[in-house]
């Protein structure tokens, strides 16, 4: 620029401040223009974009339901319904989204239409494939053809979503060519177009940050949806693998790698690796089994113990089913459980139950020592006693005679606290077998057997019409025998007896604070008497074994009558209740299921 000073005209220095400055406006105009078309590309670009990450989303949805329905098919687990089951609100919402990004283009219109109408029909065959794999309605004629027509419904649908893909790809390229015709300047304006491209690439390095920013949020969502499955694997102490039998290549999931003992990819999967994993026991078991999955197209449950490389000890269950494709692709999906908290738990349960058994062993030791050894000696006792006569008992003091009376009585209560443990140990060891009754004959059996009594006391016994039930008759009629008794019993005196015996049927929903099981259906059966009552303090612990709210020279009775009627409705699995107030008298009620 040193040859500017040589020019004094002022007219030429106006011409070149004017045609700076027409060359300003002229760069202005072109830096304008291009800046525009930089932003109409980069909008197509996005758009573009954002239609091919909706229809990637889409096919994602697809192919989840996809995997939900082979892994319940193979499981019959209905949690692998879970992302089928979710995959219609995705495909519903990429649907929307894409429906407002080709609304400007016919053609897509058109493709997007043809596009749901197959996803419809996908659904279609989804639902008529788990339809078909059921066991009530199992079809392996139909079932072999859905799952047919459903592959080639996916590649239909993977073609529509490629053709949608290219042309996005055809319009963003036509888009682009015409750009660069409109930008291809000659080497004159090539530092000018240079700072204009300058500020291009600023506006553009800001508009590919914010894209960044968005895709980041899209991979997240991604990695999130994808992580998904693999967290579950490892929440479900389960994982999946795949054996192609055309190729003989296997592929684990990473949690099967885990469950191995290794961190994911740590070795190659192939049969002769699993192998070495399984314990010497059942190697031989696990070889037969992979042999007949060929045959017999379906792995069914098999069990075994895996080795751990620090030679723990982990049990295994195993299933899979053989799937061909249209192309006569043999390939086993598999599923691998760890149960070795299961199986532990069920030693732990045998353990209990031996310990059970030995003790039930105790007790039926115990029932002989009651019902021969214990009786034995306390019929000699009473039979001494009976053949002291009375001219005896004249020569002997008044002492003796007291002495007497107190061990006759003693042997007595004796006798009556031996048969009642035997009753209730009856009630815990005998037979529980259960036999359509008629409650109203078992009552009348027990009013027979309470009919001296009723007699004495002078009682009456007003009865509702009761069910047939499948019970074990002697135990109810038991029952009935002990709660009529007891009423006997603990009567006012100088009062008749009156004893009303109501029943209703009623749903278990209407005793939550008792019965625990919903929608159940019982019969409640209540006990009402006009006799002393009892302290509502005492209404639980009335029916704990040698329990007594009276003195024993006041009422005669072991403290075993209820306790044993507890047992009888726990043997139905059942309930019982009471409730009275002193001088009121007393409410037994019985819950008995239908």
């Amino acid at each position: 620029m040193k040859w500017i000073p040589k020019f004094n005209s002022s007219n030429y220095l106006r011409v070149i401040f004017i045609i700076a400055i027409f060359i300003l406006l002229f760069l202005s105009s072109i830096a304008y223009k291009h800046n525009r078309d930089l932003n109409e590309s980069s909008k197509l670009l996005m758009h573009t974009y954002e239609i091919n990450i909706e229809l990637e989303r889409l096919m994602s949805a697809i192919k989840d339901a996809e995997t939900g329905q082979r892994g319940f098919m193979i499981t019959r687990n209905h949690r692998f319904l879970t992302p089928y089951l979710f995959s219609r609100d995705k495909v519903n919402t990429s649907f929307v989204a894409l429906k407002k990004l080709t609304a400007d283009n016919p053609t897509q219109k058109q493709n997007l239409n043809k596009l749901f109408k197959l996803i419809i029909q996908r659904y279609v065959s989804f639902e008529n494939c788990l339809k078909y794999s059921a066991p009530k309605t199992y079809d392996k004629r139909k079932l072999d053809n859905h799952m047919f027509g459903g592959r080639i419904l996916m590649e239909n649908i993977r073609f529509k979503v490629d053709e949608m893909n290219d042309i996005e790809k055809s319009f963003l390229q036509k888009s682009l060519k015409k750009y660069d015709e409109e930008i291809s300047l000659g080497p004159i304006l090539s530092i000018s177009l240079f700072l204009a491209a300058l500020s291009f690439i600023l506006l553009a390095y800001r508009q590919i940050s914010k894209d960044l920013e968005r895709l980041k949020i899209y991979n997240k969502k991604l990695l999130i949806s994808s992580g998904l499955i693999a967290e579950s694997e490892v929440i479900g102490k389960f994982s999946t693998w795949q054996w192609d039998l055309d190729t003989d290549k296997i592929d684990y999931s990473d949690n099967q790698f885990r469950l191995l003992g290794f961190r994911p990819n740590a070795f190659v999967p192939n049969k002769d690796s699993f192998l070495n994993f399984v314990h010497p026991e059942d190697q031989e078991a696990i070889a037969a089994s992979m042999e007949g999955i060929i045959n017999n197209k379906e792995l069914p449950f098999i069990y075994y113990k895996i080795i751990h490389p620090n030679d723990e000890i982990r049990y295994f269950k195993s299933t899979g089913k053989l799937l061909e494709d249209q192309h006569g692709s043999k390939i086993l999906l598999g599923i691998n459980f760890d149960i070795t908290d299961e199986h532990l738990l069920n030693i732990e349960l045998q353990e209990r139950n031996n310990e059970l058994e030995k003790s039930n062993k105790e007790l039926a030791s115990f029932n002989h020592v009651a019902s021969h050894d214990l009786q034995e000696p306390l019929r000699k006792i009473q039979t001494f006693i009976s053949r002291i006569s009375d001219a005896d008992k004249a020569a002997m003091s008044d002492s003796a005679k007291e002495y007497i009376l107190k061990i006759e009585t003693s042997a007595k209560r004796m006798r009556v606290l031996i048969d009642d443990l035997l009753l209730f140990s009856k009630t815990n060891t005998t037979k529980k077998e259960f036999i359509k009754s008629d409650l109203n004959e078992l009552l009348e059996n027990a009013k027979s057997e309470l009919a001296v009594i009723i007699d004495e006391k002078k009682g009456s016994i007003k009865v509702d019409k009761l069910p047939k039930l499948q019970v074990i008759p002697y135990q109810i009629e038991q029952l009935f025998i002990n709660l009529i008794g007891n009423s006997l019993k603990y009567s006012q005196p100088g009062t008749a007896p009156q004893i009303n015996i109501n029943c209703d049927k009623i749903l278990s929903n209407e005793y939550p604070e008792l019965i625990d099981l919903p929608f159940k259906k019982f019969y409640k059966i209540t006990f009402t008497d006009n006799g002393l009552g009892f302290d509502p303090q005492f209404k639980d612990n009335i029916f704990v074994l040698f329990q007594r709210l009276h003195s024993k020279t006041d009422y005669p009775g072991t403290g075993i009558g209820l306790a044993i009627c507890k047992k009888i409705v726990e043997n139905h699995k059942g309930y019982i209740t009471a409730d009275s107030e002193p001088g009121k008298g007393s409410i037994f009620t019985v819950f008995l299921p239908e």
